[in-house]
């Protein structure tokens, strides 16, 4: 992995694979190239380790007019990066650039004696496995290319070129996402639709098991087993603004301030503040069969793990008569777990691609259990697999820290909690406090943003020097704080790690010296006390913290406090976790770490 772009066209395809790799720096990536092929078939091959810039140095020297080519921008799995290992991968005639791990890629690299092997990569044997039925001439490209697949163990996205036919691009995939923009003259292939905003709205999302067959006017697609597939052509809702910084230093700052309008969006013709109902269509399932529901499983990956457990929280306070599991998914799909009668599994992922969270949600169909997706990115494979589901439309997230996909995924979630509560009967008067004050966060998100960001930069100064950090929250609080300690580590390299206020004299105590600073988070309520409690336990030990409260008549001595003024009670913990992610961006610009494109991760995580 990570990012795919191809172009077949009548325009220049150099100038086309540099912008797109450039609008897929966002997915994480260590090196990057581009081949390219005039009309008689002579390649220009490029490939450059690190940042797309040195790509580019090469690409000043090597300038084409070739109207095809494929490009790749490379997350190390197999080899280290390098020159050597970046794609594409070149194997006689043949060009491929590949997301996905090849699980068999040792036994099929023993019988390809003719090759010789010049990286450390998987992707570089499925270049040669192909070429082995192609270099015959018995087979046309996209027949060598499904030979080639039938024989291979894994995940894959793959683009496909050859010297011998310099005018079409064989695409394929099981279980890493590709699309087809269909333009005029010309058709373009990325892994990602960001790629293609401002080139085209048409695109074809391929299946998992299906091949593309691509020229500059047509796309053919069929299955490994060579039935036809009728091509459906979706519009791409993304705009060009929407995936560009629009004056803000870095996409993760953008991304933390379009909270209100995200959250708005994820409401909008869903939430009645009157009423104090809540109205979700997207999950499909009649008043009866969420009255039958006893049983939720709630399952994803790093954030949306996080929101799904925030959200479980709370669902479990109106609605007790259900179980509530959440589960990480690439711990869940290897379980041999018993899902009871009448449950429902919550598939939670930004992307929609995310190849752990996917496994999990075909074998819980497997099972006969109802799906519903918890979905950023419509048109992505879990929102195509699941068996209803709601979009949280937040829009792109370019950094690769998400911040305004947890925020909505999680009151996606709550909300269908607050549909099952609705059709099992529960009194509105329960459910009205929850509903009115999802109607208002969107308001005061942005009033909370406006308000405690220059404070919360001067605090985040304070804390930079510093290496480890321990989050500390009770109730909703607690999933709260787990995703603020992901954020800080995930983008400052800092090592934060969160606990339950209770759990603090079963061992994390032990970490309070002068090397750490904590992370309190203090909502009003009825474990308040309980909470305060715990602080005192942390101050009588030296701890240098950082408190994070509503409370008005805050007198604890705690080194910094950021006090967040708000109507919301129950919600108080959402608000807190605006001041956690703008922590965390602050201490990352501080310690002068790349903001948007953390060291060693990717955006979308498509292989295990």
């Amino acid at each position: 992995m990570c990012g795919i772009v191809g172009y077949v066209g009548n325009k220049n395809a150099q100038d086309f694979l540099i912008s797109g790799l450039k609008r897929l720096e966002y997915r994480g990536y260590d090196s990057a190239g581009i081949v390219t092929l005039d009309d008689a078939g002579e390649a220009t091959l490029l490939r450059a380790k690190g940042k797309i810039v040195n790509l580019e140095e090469k690409l000043a020297e090597n300038k084409r007019e070739d109207k095809i080519g494929i490009g790749h921008t490379r997350w190390a799995t197999h080899g280290e990066p390098s020159e050597t290992n970046a794609h594409p991968h070149q194997a006689g005639d043949i060009y491929l650039v590949h997301n996905g791990i090849i699980e068999n890629y040792k036994e099929l690299k023993e019988h390809l004696t003719e090759h010789e092997f010049k990286s450390q990569t998987d992707s570089e044997v499925l270049a040669a496995l192909v070429e082995s039925f192609y270099g015959g001439g018995e087979y046309s490209l996209v027949d060598a290319v499904v030979q080639a697949l039938k024989l291979v163990k894994g995940t894959y996205g793959i683009a496909v070129i050859s010297r011998l036919n310099p005018h079409e691009i064989v695409v394929a995939r099981s279980g890493s996402p590709l699309v087809i923009g269909v333009g005029h003259d010309e058709t373009l292939i990325a892994s990602d639709a960001s790629a293609l905003v401002g080139h085209t709205k048409q695109a074809i999302y391929l299946n998992d098991g299906e091949v593309a067959l691509v020229t500059s006017h047509s796309v053919e697609i069929k299955t490994l087993n060579a039935e036809p597939v009728s091509a459906k052509v979706e519009e791409i809702e993304t705009n060009l603004a929407a995936i560009q910084k629009g004056g803000y230093e870095h996409f993760l700052l953008k991304e933390i301030m379009e909270q209100p309008e995200s959250l708005r969006e994820t409401l909008r013709g869903r939430v009645n503040a009157t009423e104090g109902t809540v109205r979700l269509g997207g999950p499909g399932l009649t008043e009866a069969q969420l009255r039958k529901i006893k049983h939720l499983v709630i399952v994803g990956c790093g954030t949306a793990y996080h929101a799904g457990l925030m959200a479980g929280y709370y669902i479990e306070q109106f609605t007790p008569e259900i179980t509530i599991e959440t589960v990480i998914a690439s711990e869940y799909r290897y379980r041999n777990a018993y899902i009871p009668k009448d449950s429902v599994a919550l598939i939670v992922s930004q992307s929609g691609e995310t190849a752990d969270t996917l496994a999990c949600l075909r074998e819980i169909k497997k099972q006969g259990v109802p799906t519903i997706g918890i979905v950023n990115a419509i048109g992505s494979t879990i929102a195509r697999e699941v068996d209803g589901g709601t979009y949280v439309h937040v829009g792109p997230e370019i950094s690769v820290a998400s911040t305004k996909a947890f925020t909505s995924q999680m009151i996606a979630m709550v909300m269908f909690g607050l549909t099952i509560a609705q059709a099992k009967g529960v009194k509105p008067s329960v459910l009205r406090p929850y509903v009115q004050e999802i109607a208002k966060l969107p308001e005061v998100v942005k009033e909370t943003l406006a308000s405690v960001s220059a404070e919360v930069r001067e605090v985040a100064a304070k804390y930079a020097e510093y290496d480890h950090a321990i989050y500390l929250g009770r109730d909703t609080a607690y999933p709260a704080a787990m995703e603020g300690a992901l954020k800080l580590k995930e983008i400052s390299y800092v090592d934060a790690n969160a606990y339950a206020f209770g759990e603090l004299k079963h061992g994390p105590l032990a970490l309070v010296d002068d090397r750490f600073f904590e992370v309190a988070l203090l909502p009003s309520g009825e474990l308040y006390d309980k909470a305060v409690s715990n602080v005192q336990e942390v101050l009588a030990r030296g701890g240098h913290i950082l408190a994070i409260t509503n409370v008005d008549r805050f007198d604890l001595p705690v080194e910094n406090v950021v006090k967040i003024t708000t109507e919301l009670k129950i919600f108080a913990p959402v608000i807190m976790n605006l001041v956690m992610q703008l922590l965390a961006y602050y201490v990352t610009v501080a310690k002068g770490y790349n903001v948007d494109q953390p060291r060693n991760l990717a955006k979308s995580v498509t292989v295990e």
